[in-house]
């Protein structure tokens, strides 16, 4: 999938989570051995949310980041945007808590500008047909800097897989990789080529530091970025 290009691999993406949409959660669960709640929890911390900030959660799959975003903050104002339905209406049935919801291409948002103090996304940006719009898109929707009412800038934070360095341990995440998690994905989803897909748009995706770069070049100031788990995943945070 990962060689197909515009709308077409965009419809394959969407048609994609659709089909593991019931599963999603335990896969993340059991590939990341239950890492992904504490990284999820670390982008909300460095989202610094406070009392009625408006939040983005885009790409928000089952609404992970929105209740978290609602744990850590019960006063903000999350939103959780995501372009495929299928995946949203399984966030809506399996918990009880009602959460705002809207479909969104990160590409076009349908979001006037300056519409949000954070934006958040977990597992999006590999995704995206077209990152330097994606970010651009992202960077607009976010509030500008105004001293005058005492609020911080606003703030980006992302949590997405990143192509490991080449170490001795290489060889075993690799095998992860392209090996377990394919069988794990065709256990429990029936889902293997999916899981494929995964394992090859994280090789293929920028590296921590080429993704950096790709988010000072979108405008936004304060780029960082902390890895996790051997290499494979990197949470990057800008501000505008």
């Amino acid at each position: 999938m990962t060689h197909l290009r515009d709308e077409t691999r965009a419809r394959s993406v969407r048609d994609m989570f659709a089909r593991i949409a019931p599963r999603y959660d335990i896969m993340n669960r059991v590939m990341t051995a239950g890492q992904d709640v504490r990284w999820r929890r670390e982008v909300i911390r460095r989202a610094e949310l406070r009392l009625g900030d408006r939040v983005l959660d885009l790409g928000a799959g089952t609404g992970d980041l929105t209740r978290e975003a609602l744990r850590q903050c019960p006063t903000c104002r999350p939103l959780a945007a995501d372009f495929t339905i299928e995946i949203m209406r399984v966030g809506q049935q399996r918990f009880a808590h009602p959460l705002d919801w809207s479909v969104a291409d990160a590409l076009r948002l349908p979001f006037p500008d300056e519409s949000f103090d954070a934006v958040v996304s977990g597992f999006l940006l590999r995704n995206a047909i077209d990152l330097h719009r994606a970010l651009r898109e992202q960077y607009r929707v976010l509030r500008s800097p105004d001293p005058a009412s005492g609020k911080p800038d606003g703030r980006w934070v992302a949590l997405d897989t990143t192509r490991p360095r080449r170490t001795v341990l290489s060889p075993f995440i690799r095998f992860h990789m392209h090996r377990v998690i394919p069988t794990l994905g065709r256990l429990l989803t029936g889902q293997g080529d999916a899981y494929n897909y995964l394992s090859d748009s994280t090789e293929r995706f920028l590296s921590a530091e080429e993704l950096a770069e790709h988010l000072t070049q979108a405008g936004f100031q304060g780029v960082g970025f902390r890895r996790r788990m051997f290499g494979t995943i990197a949470i990057h945070w800008g501000k505008k």
